[in-house]
């Protein structure tokens, strides 16, 4: 993976081990020559990841859309910076340039595009890898959540696999590396292991 889109908080959230994981995250890229895609922010866990890899002279290219796009939000020293009309917009252009996702601790938004990506994966649109950070167990009630859904009919069991979860930058990296995309059979919308 050359470049690798992260999501994640325009906040830092109340436990230190979150901003950690985005400085560990960051380190690991720089070190390894993977490019981030992220939000284009300055604030928060965006922030954070940002100005890790920018301290390390590695590619961050930001994509904000134009209602973000101030001087308290926007992140200055990040010299590619693609603004965009709309989050839907964003997405689209963010998918294009990475080949993978990353999602750490956030909110809405952040929840918003992990399922976007996941959804893109399940209907075969896409077949990149999309990583989970499980940091201190933030994601442990959405996962639960899935299972639930597979329980109930809503998700396959085999859509599951779609999402790889670590609990450490390492982890979820050599998951990440390992990936192979299901093949699709003849039958519509049947995955193949």
């Amino acid at each position: 993976m050359k470049k690798i889109v992260v999501f994640c908080g325009s906040s830092l959230g109340f436990n230190p081990a979150y901003k950690k994981a985005a400085i560990e995250l960051g380190n690991y890229f720089a070190n390894h020559n993977i490019g981030l895609v992220y939000g284009g922010g300055k604030v928060g866990m965006m922030g954070v990841i940002a100005d890790t890899m920018l301290a390390q002279n590695g590619q961050v290219i930001g994509v904000i859309p134009k209602l973000l796009e101030k001087e308290e939000v926007v992140h200055a020293g990040v010299a590619e910076m693609i603004v965009c009309k709309t989050m839907s917009e964003r997405k689209v252009i963010m998918s294009k340039l990475i080949d993978g996702y990353i999602t750490l601790p956030g909110g809405f938004g952040t929840l918003d595009e992990l399922f976007e990506a996941l959804t893109l994966s399940q209907l075969h649109i896409e077949q990149k890898p999309v990583g989970l950070l499980n940091i201190n167990g933030f994601f442990d009630a959405m996962l639960v959540q899935i299972d639930k859904m597979i329980e109930e009919g809503y998700v396959k069991a085999a859509n599951k696999e779609l999402l790889i979860v670590g609990t450490s930058v390492h982890e979820l990296l050599q998951k990440m590396n390992k990936y192979t995309p299901p093949k699709i059979s003849h039958v519509i919308n049947k995955v193949v292991r």
